[in-house]
């Protein structure tokens, strides 16, 4: 008997996505059915408020590769395709996106790089269709920035579309972060990795989820995760206030015993107030953000709690590290 194929799961999170869907699952069939490997699509709805679950459960009567979680509520897409990963069944696993900026035309490209041996294939924006020039931008200060001051390096134009073998996919899941950035996690990982380069289209309908906030947040959470850059660099703003204020004391010392000329004020003095508070407020909002995500963490709670699953087994309720939660729904075993 012939060997079976290889099992591949695609994990797309979205977040009100109904227009894409449909299209979507044709461009997966179209790029994945002619390839010698079994496929389950995997998404995971993270509190849509449109007709997405409505959209999935009709595309998983017509094709039961397609499988889905419903998630309680929105998590956050770090948190959802987490969710994903931990049900990916799959001795290779892609993430992508759900909104077709993530090209389905490139999985064949993935699984060639898979067959050579790799690990984890990365892929590259080389180009976004509708991304203006102030994103592009910020975004790349961004990736400069971070490979300047983190402990891992991530590729500019980087994008969770990636390809990552069973190995590492296990040991993704086994990270006990709550405050996950994919990003900087999988590089991290090590294993044999590579990358290769992508054109992003347009949207094919609706409009991005990462507004301003959410992106600032996102380059917050990789930020504080991998680099202790910030907390470095007030301790150093520290000593040098220090010496300053050490060298200030002893002239103005000197000024009053040896030239008798100090002169009462309160500029000087008003203008050390304001400039040692702002010092202090700004390492005490430092120190913050990295104790806030502390107990984040030590409070064990859920990374994300799943509402209903369909097409497959409810993810276990125990402690796990990425430690999901379920409520109302029963277990639906998997589709061959």
């Amino acid at each position: 008997m012939a060997a079976e194929h290889p099992l591949v799961s695609v994990v797309i999170p979205l977040l009100n996505e109904a227009e894409c869907l449909p299209r979507l699952h044709e461009e997966l069939r179209r790029h994945c059915d002619p390839l010698p490997y079994r496929f389950e699509f995997l998404f995971v709805d993270d509190g849509s408020t449109d007709r997405s679950s409505a959209v999935l459960a009709e595309l998983h009567r017509g094709d039961q590769r397609v499988r889905y979680l419903l998630l309680s509520r929105n998590f956050g897409h770090q948190a959802a395709l987490s969710a994903g990963l931990a049900q990916a069944a799959g001795d290779a696993v892609i993430m992508m996106d759900g909104d077709l900026q993530h090209p389905p035309a490139v999985i064949p490209q993935l699984l060639e790089k898979f067959e050579a041996g790799y690990d984890v294939v990365n892929t590259v924006r080389r180009e976004t269709a509708d991304v203006g020039p102030v994103k592009r931008l910020s975004s790349s200060l961004f990736y400069r920035f971070f490979n300047w001051v983190g402990s891992v390096q991530i590729v500019p134009g980087g994008a969770d579309f990636r390809l990552v073998s069973r190995p590492a996919t296990d040991a993704l899941n086994d990270l006990p972060e709550v405050h996950r950035f994919l990003r900087g996690l999988v590089p991290w990982l090590g294993f044999r990795q590579t990358t290769i380069d992508f054109v992003a289209p347009s949207r094919f309908a609706g409009q991005s989820k990462y507004n301003l906030r959410r992106s600032l947040r996102l380059a917050l959470e990789g930020l504080t995760a991998f680099s202790f850059y910030p907390l470095r660099r007030m301790m150093l703003l520290g000593w040098v206030i220090t010496l300053l204020s050490f060298v200030y004391g002893v002239y103005v010392l000197g000024a009053h015993l040896f030239a008798r000329n100090t002169v009462p004020g309160w500029t000087s003095l008003l203008l050390c107030v304001l400039f040692l508070g702002g010092c202090q407020l700004l390492a005490l909002g430092v120190l913050g953000e990295y104790l806030g995500r502390v107990l984040e963490q030590v409070k064990g709670r859920p990374l994300f709690i799943v509402r209903e699953a369909v097409g497959l087994p409810l993810p276990h309720t125990g402690r796990l590290p990425v430690s999901p939660q379920v409520v109302g729904s029963e277990p639906v075993q998997r589709a061959g």
